[in-house]
C-alpha cells in the first residue's frame, strides 16, 4: 500500500536480476548452442554436445525470464508469476544438488556451477519471502485453507461470511480475492486521508465489525491510533482529514456533496488522489453489503468502536 519503499525495490531487484540472467543465457543457448557449450567447461564435463538439447534448455530459460520479467514490476500483485518463473529454475538447481549428493556429479563441477544454477532461483525465493513476511502479497492465489486461517486470525469471530463464500460452489472465494485489493488501492493518496475516507464510507453502512476492520487496516498503514478512534465515533477532524471523511460518507450516501468535496480534494491533492479516495469509498461498501445480505451484520450502535 502506498508508494514502493526500500524493501519493495529490493524485491524488484531480486526478481529482475534472475529474469535478465535467464533471458541472456537462454538467447545465447538458442542463438549459438555450440558457442555456449564451448564457453562453459562444466557443461562439457556432463557429456557430448547436443545442439537440440541445448536449444531445448535455452527455451526453458527464456520462458522463465519472460515470466519473471512480467512479475518484477508489480511483485506483490504478480507473486504467482514470480513463483511460476522460479519453478523450473528451482527444479534445475535441485537436480544439480541431487547429482552431487548421489555422487553422479563431481563436487568441484557443482561449486563452479552453483552461482549460475542456484543463485537465480534463490534470489526469487528470498524476494517472495520478503513479500510474505511483510504481508505485501495480494490474496488471489493463496490456498483457500491458508487464506481462511489468516482471515480468522485477523478478524476473529467476524469471518463467518468469508467462510460461507469459501464453501460456495463455482470458485466464489477465489473470485472474491481478486476483488479485495481494489478496496485498498493506494499509491499517491496520503495514508491519513485515504483511511478517513474509507472509515467514513464504512460507517454509513452501519456495520460495526466492518468499521473495526477498516480501522485495523488504517493502523497497519501507519495512521495514528487516536485519529482512527476519533474517526470511528465521527468526532470532528482537522482540515483535509475531515474533508476526506465527509467525502467517503457522501459517496456512501450517494449525496451530491460528493462532487464539491471531490473537487476540493482534487484542487489540493490532484486527480489521482481523488480517484484513489473515490475507489476505496465506493468498493469498501461491498463487505457490509454482503454481510447484510447474508444476515450477518451487527449495528455500529451494538459494537464498541475503538481499536
Amino acid at each position: 500500500m502506498g508508494r514502493p519503499d526500500t524493501f519493495d525495490r529490493l524485491v524488484q531487484i531480486l526478481i529482475v536480476l534472475p529474469a535478465l540472467f535467464s533471458l541472456v543465457n537462454g538467447f545465447f543457448m538458442v542463438w549459438d548452442p555450440y558457442g555456449w557449450y564451448q564457453l562453459l567447461r562444466t557443461v562439457q564435463a556432463t557429456g557430448a554436445f547436443n545442439q537440440h538439447f541445448v536449444r531445448d534448455i535455452g527455451l526453458a530459460y527464456i520462458t522463465c525470464g519472460m515470466i519473471l520479467g512480467y512479475a518484477w514490476h508489480f511483485p506483490s500483485g504478480r507473486w504467482l508469476a514470480a513463483l511460476a518463473g522460479a519453478l523450473w529454475l528451482t527444479l534445475h538447481g535441485a537436480f544439480h544438488v541431487w547429482e552431487l549428493l548421489t555422487g553422479i556429479g563431481a563436487p568441484h563441477v557443482f561449486w563452479m556451477d552453483a552461482p549460475g544454477v542456484l543463485g537465480p532461483p534463490l534470489m526469487v525465493w528470498i524476494a517472495l519471502g520478503i513479500l510474505v513476511a511483510r504481508q505485501r502479497i495480494v490474496p488471489a492465489g493463496i490456498p483457500k485453507s491458508m487464506f481462511l486461517r489468516v482471515i480468522d486470525r485477523m478478524s476473529p469471530g467476524e469471518s463467518a461470511y468469508i467462510h460461507e463464500v469459501g464453501n460456495a460452489p463455482g470458485h466464489a472465494l477465489e473470485k472474491l480475492t481478486h476483488f479485495m485489493p481494489v478496496t485498498m488501492h493506494r499509491y499517491a493518496a496520503p495514508a491519513d486521508l485515504f483511511h478517513m475516507t474509507r472509515i467514513g464510507a464504512t460507517l454509513i453502512e452501519d456495520c460495526g465489525p466492518c468499521a473495526l476492520t477498516a480501522a485495523r487496516g488504517a493502523l497497519s498503514d501507519g495512521v495514528p491510533k487516536d485519529l482512527v478512534n476519533a474517526a470511528l465515533v465521527s468526532k470532528p477532524l482537522d482540515g483535509d482529514r475531515q474533508t476526506a471523511f465527509d467525502f467517503g460518507q457522501a459517496i456512501a450516501r450517494q449525496s451530491a456533496d460528493a462532487l464539491t468535496l471531490g473537487e476540493a480534494i482534487e484542487a489540493k491533492h490532484g486527480r489521482t488522489v481523488r480517484l484513489e479516495l473515490a475507489m476505496t469509498a465506493a468498493t469498501v461498501r461491498a463487505y457490509p453489503g454482503m454481510k447484510r445480505g447474508l444476515g450477518l451484520t451487527t449495528s455500529c450502535s451494538l459494537t464498541k468502536l475503538e481499536v
